[in-house]
């Protein structure tokens, strides 16, 4: 689906993003490109970086590819270095880097659950925290992409729950912080994107039919309707818009976590 907005609305500018390899944030690292963003890519596996890498450049974008674990600061430190470096400059960051499993709280291991929120919150703060020096010299904006878990109980989710509420917070001191020094500070929250690997692992099944006949807008939402939402927050169209987090979940929320008792039945 093209995009609901003009093109070239990021031209000049330079982005980070994170689990930049596939799902959401290969989609958002391509849509970013398309807008004329110059784009680095951070994830574990060099494989699926390369190739959406090579996506980008067919298209005539710049694209560097760039291989470290968000939990560990140094490394990332090394690649926000690096990537501002080659580009010049550091406009936009987008933390999409992610990791979750279904797993009930009561066998849920201390290890599993660290594991999440290392890489979805202390992951964000680490990016975050490496790029502001140059994104406060281009007064840019990061979006971190966190969920509807953040708000909504959610069975099986406790792990992951925990670390986007910590985001959703996250943003929101960040966006107080940073304010002074020109950088905005938002996050999107996707609900139900088909897909997408979390859909794969957390509606597998006859469970996917059941979560869709729960959405009030009838259907499941698409990678690019996020990367929209992401687009609006981070170009000049959400110039005074932060600390903000854009639910983009076709109303799904809207009806709390009681429907997921019913699902697990």
């Amino acid at each position: 689906m093209p995009s609901v907005f003009a093109t070239g609305l990021l031209e000049g500018q330079s982005a980070f993003v994170t689990g930049g390899g596939s799902g959401i944030g290969a989609g958002i690292a391509k849509r970013l490109a398309s807008q004329g963003a110059r784009v680095a890519l951070l994830g574990r596996t060099v494989e699926k970086l390369e190739a959406v890498a090579a996506e980008i450049r067919a298209g005539g974008g710049d694209a560097r590819v760039f291989a470290a674990d968000v939990r560990e600061y140094h490394a990332v430190e090394t690649a926000v270095e690096a990537a501002a470096a080659a580009f010049g400059r550091l406009d936009v960051l987008v933390n999409s880097a992610a990791g979750n499993f279904l797993a009930p709280a009561s066998q849920l291991s201390a290890r599993g659950f660290r594991a999440v929120i290392d890489i979805d919150l202390c992951g964000t703060f680490n990016v975050s925290r490496a790029a502001f020096a140059h994104l406060a010299k281009t007064h840019g904006s990061i979006v971190n992409i966190t969920a509807t878990q953040a708000d909504v109980p959610t069975p099986l989710q406790c792990h992951a729950g925990a670390a986007k509420a910590g985001i959703a917070k996250l943003t929101r001191d960040l966006a107080l912080e940073w304010a002074g020094s020109g950088v905005r500070v938002n996050a999107v929250a996707p609900g139900p994107i088909e897909g997408t690997e979390g859909m794969r692992r957390l509606a597998p099944g006859d469970v996917k039919d059941k979560v869709k006949s729960r959405v009030p807008l009838g259907r499941y939402g698409t990678i690019d309707e996020v990367c929209d939402a992401v687009l609006f927050l981070a170009s000049r169209a959400g110039a005074y818009v932060t600390g903000s987090t854009l639910l983009i979940d076709g109303g799904t929320s809207l009806l709390g976590g009681a429907g997921f008792l019913e699902m697990m039945s």
